[in-house]
C-alpha cells in the first residue's frame, strides 16, 4: 500500500517528459552538465579576422552592463546575454549573426544550432578561443583533439 500511494504522489511520464523539454532540456541539463558540438554547419559566417578582439572586460555596446557580456564571432559587436537585458540574443534575432563567445567562461553558443560548441577541438575557434583566454587569464589554453 505505501509503494501504491509513492507511485501515484509521482508524476506521471508524459507531464515528466514535457517539463524536460524547452529551454533547459540540453543533453546532461539535470546534471548541470551539457556535452558541445564537435561541429557546426554556421562556421562559414565567423568574422575573418578573430586574433584581434575587444576585451573581456569590455561592456555591453548597448546598455552598457559591464557583465555577463557576450563577442559576436561574426561582427565582433559585444553584447550582454539572456540573463541581463537579452542584447546578444536581439542581435541574433535582427542580423542571424548565430555565433558568440560568453566572456565569463569562454565558452561558444550557436543561437542557430541552439548548442555550445567545443571551442577546444573545432580548428575555426581555437584562435578566437585562444585569444580571449590570454585576454582574460594571460595564458594560452590548453587544446585537446576530438
Amino acid at each position: 500500500m505505501t509503494s501504491k500511494a509513492a507511485s501515484s504522489s509521482a508524476p506521471p511520464a508524459d507531464q515528466h517528459a514535457e517539463e524536460q523539454e524547452g529551454e533547459d532540456s540540453f543533453y546532461g541539463a539535470e546534471s548541470g552538465w551539457v556535452e558541445a558540438l564537435t561541429h557546426c554547419d554556421h562556421l562559414a559566417s565567423l568574422s575573418s579576422d578573430l586574433a584581434h578582439i575587444p576585451a573581456p572586460n569590455t561592456p555591453c555596446h548597448r546598455c552598457e552592463h559591464p557583465d555577463e557580456n557576450w563577442l559576436c564571432l561574426c561582427c565582433k559587436e559585444v553584447l550582454c546575454s539572456r540573463f541581463v537585458n537579452k542584447h546578444m540574443l536581439h542581435h541574433f534575432h535582427s542580423t542571424s549573426h548565430c555565433l558568440a563567445l560568453s566572456y565569463s567562461d569562454l565558452s561558444v553558443w550557436c543561437f542557430s544550432c541552439d548548442a555550445y560548441l567545443d571551442a577546444q577541438v573545432i580548428q575555426q575557434l581555437r584562435p578566437v578561443y585562444e585569444t580571449a583566454s590570454i585576454l582574460k587569464f594571460g595564458e594560452s589554453p590548453p587544446f585537446r583533439s576530438a
